[in-house]
């Protein structure tokens, strides 16, 4: 997922896709331990991601902060 994607979306989206990526790195660590896993790759994906959403929140997290202090 492009950060710019991510940007996109409303906050309450992105924590609903930030859920759905958690749930999903659960399942692909499930699938790594039991050796039903094709694409190990996915893994990493889904850890980018996870960090880009909780990048971008954190940035307008802190924008409203700054234009709260100027205020």
């Amino acid at each position: 997922m492009r950060p710019e994607e991510i940007r996109s979306y409303t906050t309450p989206e992105i924590g609903q896709r930030l859920d759905e990526a958690y749930e999903e790195l659960f399942n692909l660590r499930f699938q790594r331990t039991t050796g039903q896993m094709k694409n190990t790759a996915r893994m990493g994906e889904v850890t980018r991601d996870i960090a880009r959403m909780k990048t971008i929140l954190r940035e307008r997290e802190l924008a409203a902060w700054l234009a709260s202090e100027e205020n």
